[in-house]
């Protein structure tokens, strides 16, 4: 389970515990467990969060991989570039 949490969020990016739970199909408890231990190893980061949909609160663990740095968005780039000497 702990290697198909990583896989989901490797190729989704930061999701939040409840997404991880349905995407994976497990219950959030035992996705809490997992989590923290994944955490506890350094795998990945978690964040305790709280968010507003249409004035509803939604409270989760928010979850992304360790040391994980997103792709650079498409589109164009600024033609400032650095010289090296």
């Amino acid at each position: 389970m702990k290697t198909e949490i990583l896989k989901y969020l490797n190729a989704q990016g930061e999701r939040l515990d409840s997404e991880i739970a349905e995407a994976i199909g497990i219950s959030v408890a035992k996705t809490h467990v997992m989590l923290s231990e994944l955490s506890a190893a350094g795998e990945i980061m978690t964040c305790h969060i709280q968010r507003f949909d249409k004035g509803k609160k939604i409270e989760g663990i928010s979850c992304r991989i360790s040391g994980h740095i997103p792709k650079a968005a498409p589109g164009r780039k600024s033609k400032v570039q650095l010289k090296l000497s």
